[in-house]
């Protein structure tokens, strides 16, 4: 038995926990479903048998699944941040979550369809609006803030000037 990981990420979800670690550990590097869980009796949200906790790996990071039930959703204050090296790499990231009942939002962000928000990151895009010529930070900036997806091209473009 592998010892547990000192510090864990729980996630709830109602009734999705076991179908989303699958997604993740099917989408993304350095993941993987480590166990599945049963209820031992009846809970608020399910029955005796039904799955209860998910655990899981994403990307490294350790999680847990907690199928609670309504009630407790999502929002943008958690999110995976997924940097990435190149535009295919975001898209491939970024078109798997949407295309598998997601939503898109603003500046890299979008949400699984469990609810759970992602920010699919280009290292590009932290350097550039990081930099210390406040111009081009700037830039970049108001350049993603105009972004669903990251554009790596529209990035380095503004970087340029």
């Amino acid at each position: 038995m592998a010892t547990p990981a000192k510090n864990t990420v729980c996630l709830w979800y109602d009734g999705g926990a076991e179908e989303a670690a699958r997604f993740y550990a099917d989408t993304f590097p350095d993941s993987f479903v480590r166990a599945v869980h049963h209820a031992p009796g009846d809970f608020p949200s399910g029955k005796q048998g039904d799955v209860l906790t998910v655990e899981f790996t994403v990307m490294g990071i350790p999680c847990l699944g907690l199928n609670g039930g309504p009630g407790v959703t999502h929002n943008e204050s958690f999110s995976f941040q997924v940097s990435t090296h190149d535009q295919a790499e975001t898209d491939r990231y970024w078109n798997a979550i949407v295309s598998n009942g997601g939503k898109e939002s603003a500046c890299g962000w979008c949400k699984d369809k469990w609810g759970l928000s992602w920010q699919i990151t280009p290292a590009v895009l932290i350097k550039a609006v990081t930099n210390p010529d406040p111009a081009v930070a700037k830039r970049a900036f108001d350049a993603m803030m105009q972004m669903r997806k990251i554009n790596i091209a529209d990035i380095e473009a503004a970087l340029h000037g």
